[in-house]
């Protein structure tokens, strides 16, 4: 065996002292390396797991919680299995399920940005656009301008056709009643149209608005994975900001929730001032002349004079409330039940200054039309409510779906120089209640496509096409007429 001279020892033993402290230089330098490596921006050619991205299994409409820590903040999506996991750095939970699970795609949801876990690496690749669209689907202008001009119908992953803005809307358990409302402000055009174009409302804080806001531009989303979808988020903030009153599990009142919604709505986006005006008032708001008979009402006390006399209110509305006749309480000769039918120019005389409705609280007061709104909303008034129990009245309203003339049933108000306004509607919603009243009863709706001329029946998922002729058959309950700006 060759011995090695002492001078070669030492000098090996120097070459160890050296190695060591490169070692420890290099290991500083690889810490470097990978922090460097860490906020690097890689491109898909050169990420191993960007083809491992499962997009039929992600789904953006629900809380955007971690699924371990319930937390809401700084969340990520793992694109391959779907999931919300919280923070992408060491020992937090979507690190640890890039572990286990090898899954190595993240989306963090704020801001749309692709993550590879558990390198730390931000990825880059045009495919990834179209997931962020999904996650946040945004409108040019002139994107929303032609919506209504050319018949659009989308293709899911799965290949089935939908019609972006007459998507099925998801009935979790007992939602249906939010569902029509939604869909019938989907088909209103101002407010369609100033809700798609987000930056008319990133100022506002409230949950509630941008809550909708998400929600309609995922219901005319053309690029959407699926046909339909899920009002989980928006639900959540509809709980929360009415306190519980409309909820998932309880069965509610369409209406009752539409009055409380636009009225929500609009005081959240006007800033709390009731004089101030919004996109909901500019849609829905007319005013009416409400006569109170002399001796009834608030017109029992004397005025200043010491005279009884008719006390007259202008009052704004924004929706208008028409009373049914009693519905028989005999059967036919047949014996079976009568089902009676009013046209709905009957109920409209309510308001033309004539008829008197008598209250017991409200007094013998009377109804005048003096500022016409461009979307009218009528509610059939079908339940009453004793001490003992809520009664349904099945009678058929007879209604025209297109040109509806106010003009021939009740006086209506005129321009400056006797100007002849626009008084006729074209029905675009209406709200079919079936069922028992209360939690026994469900809701569905028929809708008018303007871009294709043709009505659909929308109840939950199921969206099917229906005939004009069958629109008017059905126990309606609430509808939403636009104006026509020209004959």
């Amino acid at each position: 065996m060759k011995r090695e001279r002492p001078e070669e020892a030492a000098e090996g033993s120097n070459k160890l002292h050296r190695s060591s402290g490169d070692l420890q230089t290099a290991a500083t330098n690889g810490s470097e390396s990978v922090q460097n490596s860490n906020s690097k921006i890689r491109k898909g050619t050169e990420c191993p797991y960007l083809d491992t991205i499962a997009r039929q299994n992600l789904d953006f409409d629900f809380e955007k919680c971690c699924v371990v820590s319930l937390s809401p903040i700084n969340v990520y999506a793992c694109l391959v299995c779907g999931k919300y996991f919280q923070g992408r750095g060491p020992k937090t939970n979507a690190f640890t399920h890039s572990l286990e699970t090898n899954h190595h795609m993240f989306m963090k949801l704020d801001n749309g940005k692709v993550y590879c876990l558990p390198d730390g690496y931000e990825v880059e690749d045009r495919s990834l656009e179209v997931i962020r669209y999904v996650l946040n689907p945004t409108f040019k202008h002139e994107e929303i301008a032609s919506l209504d001009q050319e018949v659009t119908w989308a293709r899911s992953l799965e290949g089935q056709e939908y019609m972006p803005g007459l998507v099925g809307l998801n009935n979790m358990k007992n939602n249906d009643y939010v569902n029509v409302a939604v869909q019938i402000l989907a088909r209103v055009v101002p407010i369609r149209d100033y809700f798609l174009d987000a930056s008319n409302y990133t100022s506002c804080k409230s949950v509630l608005v941008q809550r909708f806001g998400e929600l309609l531009r995922k219901i005319w989303n053309p690029r959407n994975f699926k046909g339909q979808v899920s009002p989980h988020e928006f639900m959540q903030a509809v709980m929360s900001s009415s306190n519980k009153r409309f909820t998932i599990e309880q069965q509610g009142d369409a209406l009752d929730f539409w009055a409380w919604f636009i009225n929500t709505l609009h005081q959240h986006l006007s800033g709390t001032k009731r004089n101030k005006p919004s996109i909901i008032s500019r849609c829905f708001q007319g005013e009416l002349e409400v006569t109170t008979e002399a001796g009834t009402g608030k017109a029992k006390e004397p005025n200043a004079a010491g005279q009884i006399t008719n006390v007259v209110d202008r009052v704004p509305f924004l929706f208008l409330g028409l009373d049914l006749p009693a519905a028989p309480l005999y059967k036919d000769v047949m014996e079976t039940n009568i089902i009676p039918q009013v046209p709905i120019f009957d109920l409209l005389k309510k308001f033309d200054n004539q008829h008197t409705s008598d209250d017991i609280k409200a007094g013998r007061r009377r109804f005048k039309l003096t500022k016409l709104p461009a979307y009218m909303v009528l509610h059939i008034k079908r339940f009453t409510k004793n001490n003992f129990f809520v009664e349904k009245n099945p009678t058929i309203v007879n209604f025209p779906v297109k040109n509806l003339e106010l003009r021939d049933v009740v006086p209506v108000p005129s321009g400056k120089g006797d100007k002849v306004l626009p008084s006729k509607y074209d029905l675009i919603g209406n709200v079919v209640h079936d069922g028992k009243p209360g939690a026994g009863g469900t809701y569905r709706l028929h809708v008018h496509r303007k871009s294709e001329d043709a009505w659909y029946e929308v109840q939950d998922l199921r969206v099917t096409d229906i005939l004009p002729q069958m629109v008017a058959l059905s126990e309606t309950y609430m509808q939403v007429y636009e104006l026509k700006a020209q004959y």
